[in-house]
């Protein structure tokens, strides 16, 4: 068993992890602000407003976190790493656009957080989500949401227990348990998103700012099983499947593309020979 300390692309400083805070609290209420609002309030008498407004906050707020990020640590290796990985995990993406939720790509993000830290996987997860809507045309007022969903997805990978200890098969049973269940809540967050603007022809499921917190919890489950269940579950098997088959191979690449980088080593010059 390998336990020498995994080197980190991405280290957390004060800074940083105080801005990652900020723009979490931020996405948190933008996903949520309708079970957070009370019946009748202004804010839902404006809810159309809301994805323009959220929207830009959270674009700023996630630049604001990635320049942090940036200034703690994210040194040309990491850069080089990031855009290879964010790279791959957009060309991942439209592979199974609009096929029952067949996404790829949340396998990468689930093993790059794991070997990298869950602040490497917040830019990472943030910036490939970026870089796809770029790909695929889905650029939009939910295209911030996605990134700090997906930010949020590859960061708790980075937050697993046992990254310098743990190996093997039970390390792959546990990233493949957590991509299951993240993939679902991923589905479920970016579900709350959308779902206050729906149509208000689909008034058995659709949110009501007359309703009590309770009223649309219960519309909001019903909305999330009757649109997008199977997709979410596609993409949770689809993210075992594939951490548990080429899981293994793609985690020593990482970690040997790691160590060879060496991220947390100090670039040195020697002086010319006289």
């Amino acid at each position: 068993m390998n336990s020498r300390k995994q080197a980190r692309a991405v280290r957390l400083g004060p800074r940083s992890l105080a801005a990652l805070v900020l723009v979490s609290a931020v996405g948190v209420v933008g996903f949520g602000w309708p079970f957070l609002t009370p019946p009748g309030s202004r804010l839902s008498a404006h809810a159309q407003d809301a994805p323009w407004l959220f929207a830009g906050l959270l674009v700023l707020l996630v630049a604001v976190v990635a320049a942090a990020i940036s200034e703690s640590g994210l040194g040309p290796k990491a850069v080089a790493m990031l855009g290879v990985l964010a790279a791959t995990g957009a060309a991942l993406r439209p592979i199974g656009a609009g096929t029952a939720g067949l996404e790829p790509m949340f396998f990468l993000m689930v093993l790059s957080g794991r070997v990298l830290g869950p602040g490497f996987g917040f830019v990472l997860g943030s910036v490939t989500m970026f870089a796809s809507a770029l790909l695929t045309g889905g650029v939009g007022p939910w295209m911030p949401f996605q990134m700090l969903a997906m930010g949020w997805f590859a960061m708790g990978a980075g937050l697993l227990p046992g990254p310098d200890r743990l190996r093997g098969r039970a390390e792959l049973v546990m990233l493949a348990a957590y991509g299951f269940l993240a993939a679902f809540v991923y589905g479920t967050v970016m579900n709350m998103a959308g779902w206050p603007f729906m149509s208000a022809l689909a008034s058995n499921v659709a949110f009501d700012p007359q309703a009590t917190v309770g009223t649309n919890l219960a519309r909001f489950l019903a909305y999330c099983l009757a649109t997008s269940l199977g997709w979410d579950l596609g993409r949770a098997v689809v993210t075992v499947v594939l951490t548990l088959l080429v899981g293994p191979a793609v985690l020593r690449a990482l970690r040997r593309a790691t160590r060879r980088a060496a991220f947390e080593t100090p670039v040195t010059f020697e002086a010319p020979r006289q």
